[in-house]
């Protein structure tokens, strides 16, 4: 039996579906549905059972035969103002499912994030020794909850305390894919940019506030959800890694780059403007991400990462344009 946590969401429906298509049905979601339709992220699928983080404990503390837990419920909006909930949903609930799979001996698999990088000043080298991780300065609320449970699993590590037998942090860079419907304003640029678009209207990009780098050349490292998804199962699969490794596509590129895959794929012409940054982002917005994958490679995962042209046209062709955009 193999545990979901935020099995609704957009990484974790794809997870669940990766699963479901390699005839593998014995999977628990742990998720709040709420009232935004997120449960249409999981319409498709077959699970065990649907449990609500306020219960998940419970629910585990009956249960013998869980034989891994992939950790991916948090609040992932990098706007949101509330810390004492941040703190509970992503950094206090984590230590008990930390110490959960630390007690009954279960392979953990979670999510953390590139966010926890800050401005990338420092670069994108995913050196989880404490003394490297304590140097990262996250610049918003949410990378900072990830930071402090990357630091903890660091800690433990270095203090020789016992951790679950496989315990992998996982720093996702820009994930895109189906089934993001339900963020809203959290959806990925090229989610929010199609409708836009197929409507005939223009799409609207922050201008640069850095000099040397164009309106629209502020640059991310994009990575299709299928490889995000493909690194978490060839983790839970070895069941034996301990560490905390990039996720990426190893390349950055602009959001200039990504809409015009999106037009090109869309068999349009391309109507790009460029709009003012809100005042209250500018301190706290990254302009370069690129995930270093050294030692993701290192340890032996080798397979090549989709272009991003081809992600989007996937994703385009077989979600988005389609009357069935799920996955």
């Amino acid at each position: 039996m193999i545990v979901v946590t935020g099995a609704a969401g957009f990484i974790g429906s794809n997870v669940i579906a990766e699963l479901n298509d390699a005839g593998k049905d014995d999977v628990v979601a742990c998720d709040v549905l709420g009232h935004n339709a997120k449960w249409r992220n999981l319409c498709k699928r077959l699970v065990r059972d649907i449990v609500p983080p306020s219960q998940i404990f419970d629910w585990l503390s009956r249960r013998q035969d869980v034989s891994a837990v992939i950790h991916l419920g948090a609040n992932t909006s990098t706007i949101v103002q509330d810390g004492d909930d941040v703190m509970e949903t992503n950094f206090r609930f984590s230590l008990r499912i930390l110490d959960w799979c630390t007690q009954r001996r279960t392979p953990l698999v979670y999510a953390s994030s590139a966010a926890t990088y800050g401005n990338g000043e420092a670069g994108f080298d995913d050196d989880w020794s404490l003394s490297a991780l304590r140097k990262l300065r996250p610049l918003n609320l949410y990378g900072w909850s990830k930071h402090l449970f990357d630091l903890e699993v660091a800690n433990r590590v270095e203090h020789r305390e016992l951790l679950p037998p496989a315990c992998v942090g996982l720093k996702f860079f820009n994930v895109y894919g189906p089934n993001e419907y339900h963020k809203g304003a959290m959806m990925s640029v090229l989610a929010k940019s199609f409708e836009l678009a197929r409507k005939g209207e223009t799409i609207r990009l922050f201008k640069s506030y850095r000099d040397g780098i164009a309106d629209g050349a502020q640059k991310r490292d994009f990575v299709y959800v299928r490889d995000a998804v493909d690194v978490i199962l060839w983790f839970v699969t070895r069941a034996r890694d301990v560490g905390i490794f990039n996720v990426g596509s190893g390349e950055a590129r602009s959001f200039a780059d990504l809409i015009q895959a999106m037009f090109d794929s869309m068999g349009m012409e391309k109507r790009i403007a460029f709009i003012d940054m809100p005042d209250e982002l500018r301190p706290q917005y990254q302009y370069f991400t690129q995930a270093d994958l050294r030692r993701l490679r290192a340890l032996g995962y080798t397979k090549a990462p989709t272009k991003l042209e081809d992600g989007v046209a996937d994703l385009i062709q077989r979600y988005l344009a389609t009357e069935d955009r799920f996955r």
